[in-house]
């Protein structure tokens, strides 16, 4: 590369982004060659091994109850027709909207010895005081029934989808060899989308392990926890450091263990002829567990927590439009939008100078920004906070009269690391359905490239644009550990609020931040839905008839 195209804008954006994107990553990762405090030799004998168990026990769980769940009703609602199918398939989404800290919280006020279950079944059946029907939850296992209720909704996406686009064959197959429908399933059906369910497994295990609010509710000592507790507990950000860079050495491995298997595993139809899976009508005992297995999932992971929530808000009669309210709904909607136009803007700039360049290493450079959404936040948040502290120190203080460690800086900076992967898939989507044809007839009138993107292609990207955004805005709501660190004094947000409130065990105070975060959550929920309909085989031709096997 010369050092003509080094000066270029569309070569110098992507690789300061780069820098900011990686940068915290590899400082985190170094804290594994310097020094070892005594914190951390008390750590390394007494308390990390219950970190690694639980954490695994955890993964291991939730691997189970997302692949029961998100591939059983994924299966279900392609292959058969059954009663509440068609509201089903974009109902089982739901649960997205619900963070797993929320629902954990809910399931407290639901299921703990005084909640509002244990108390209506001792009344409904005049029980005694101290009888407690319903068990504890505020454990590992309870932890790993919630993330599997909560995100479920990523193995049954894509599942879903992949189980779309097998062709009939695999049906034909099964009916030569003899196989049962269940067999059919689990001999035929799951081998022959096995890389689709390791993408949607992978978006699990990532969640799962960047988690804190929930198991730090149910007092559940993980890595996250472990890190938090280093840095704010034995004021020792160093060791929280080291804590943090084994577990992103563990997501670095699970990141390569599923291109891996995804490279390994390529599956053809045998034939060239695309033919979509036909549904058959379940009646009777069959159709009834069809609608109870997919009813099941929805009503628990989002239903029930909900109705808690009302409970709480109408029982107390709860204020929304409160002072505190108000300010932290606004604080939380103001960073909201305010990252999702960055990464809406940056993910534009990004894909242009890749489609406008043709450089190879713009591509290769972008696959790294991507790689953020994988990163626990509050890695991250370790990450930013020593960029900051090192800019303040090498710059600020000394030629500029304000520091960036403590600002919305850092926070912004975390989030848009966080969520750009999620504005650029949308955004590369756009640009892929641009004709490339309109990039040469402007290169033949030497039409420059800031010219080209403002006129031609940011027109035909509002949709993408759009949203992008709500995806964004919807994903910064909800992020918990990156908040609780980056945050300037004084400074909460709903997520904020939420944890505040339960961990003061004032579980109806945190009724209303709750429901505002998931009522956003629903908007990228209803674009899904949408998708989800489109994609139904013969909805383009109105075409109703099945097939049945």
């Amino acid at each position: 590369m010369s050092y003509k195209n080094l000066l270029d804008p569309w070569i110098i954006l992507p690789t300061i982004l780069f820098a900011l994107f990686v940068v915290p990553v590899i400082w985190i990762i170094s804290s594994l060659f310097g020094e070892y405090s005594d914190n951390w030799t008390h750590i390394y004998n007494y308390t990390l091994s219950n970190y690694i168990y639980n954490t695994i026990f955890i993964i291991i769980g939730t691997s189970i109850g997302t692949l029961i769940i998100g591939v059983g009703s994924a299966w279900l609602v392609t292959t058969y027709n059954f009663t509440g199918k068609n509201i089903l398939e974009w109902a089982l989404l739901l649960p997205f909207a619900v963070p797993p800290y929320i629902l954990a919280y809910t399931f407290t006020g639901l299921f703990d010895s005084y909640g509002t279950a244990n108390n209506l079944v001792r009344d409904i059946f005049s029980l005694p005081h101290e009888f407690i029907f319903f068990p504890k939850l505020r454990n590992v296992y309870g932890a790993a029934i919630v993330f599997s209720f909560t995100l479920y909704p990523y193995v049954y996406l894509v599942s879903r989808m992949a189980f779309i686009n097998q062709s009939r064959s695999i049906l034909e197959v099964g009916r030569t060899l003899g196989f049962s429908k269940f067999q059919v399933f689990y001999k035929l059906g799951i081998p022959s989308i096995r890389p689709a369910i390791i993408a949607g497994l992978m978006l699990v295990l990532m969640e799962t392990i960047s988690d804190f609010g929930a198991v730090e509710h149910f007092s559940v000592n993980t890595f996250t926890t472990g890190i938090f507790s280093a840095w704010f507990g034995l004021y020792d950000f160093h060791t929280a450091k080291q804590l943090a860079a084994l577990l992103l050495i563990v997501v670095i491995t699970f990141l390569i263990l599923e291109k891996y298997s995804r490279r390994k595993n390529r599956y053809s139809s045998g034939s060239n002829v695309f033919s979509p899976i036909g549904a058959e009508k379940l009646r009777g005992s069959k159709n009834f567990f069809a609608s109870f297995f997919c009813m099941v999932p929805v009503f628990v992971g989002f239903v029930l927590p909900n109705i808690q929530l009302a409970y709480w808000a109408l029982n107390y009669k709860l204020d929304f439009f409160n002072e505190k309210f108000i300010t932290t709904a606004w604080n939380t909607f103001y960073l909201a939008i305010i990252t999702a136009i960055i990464c809406a803007i940056l993910a534009i700039i990004i894909n242009f100078s890749i489609r406008y360049k043709k450089n190879k290493i713009l591509n290769i450079l972008s696959s790294f920004l991507t790689v953020g959404y994988a990163v626990p936040g509050l890695i991250l948040a370790l990450g930013v906070s020593q960029l900051l502290v090192f800019m303040d120190n090498l710059l600020f203080r000394e030629y500029l009269d304000f520091v960036l460690t403590g600002s919305l800086v850092g926070l912004v900076l975390a989030f848009i690391i966080k969520s750009f992967a999620l504005a650029n898939s949308t955004i590369e989507s756009g640009f892929l359905r641009i004709n490339n044809r309109l990039d040469d007839v402007a290169r033949t009138l030497n039409t420059p490239g800031w010219k080209l993107l403002a006129k031609i292609h940011l027109p035909l990207l509002t949709t993408s644009f759009l949203t992008s955004m709500i995806l964004v805005v919807s994903e910064v709501i909800k992020e918990l550990p990156a908040s609780l660190i980056l945050r300037p004094f004084n400074y909460d947000t709903l997520a904020i609020s939420t944890y505040i409130y339960a961990a003061e065990e004032r579980m109806f105070d945190a009724a209303a931040p709750s429901i505002a975060i998931v009522g956003v959550g629903l908007l990228p929920i209803i674009i899904l839905s949408r998708l989800i309909v489109k994609s139904r085989p013969g909805y383009r031709n109105n075409d109703n008839h099945y097939q049945s096997y």
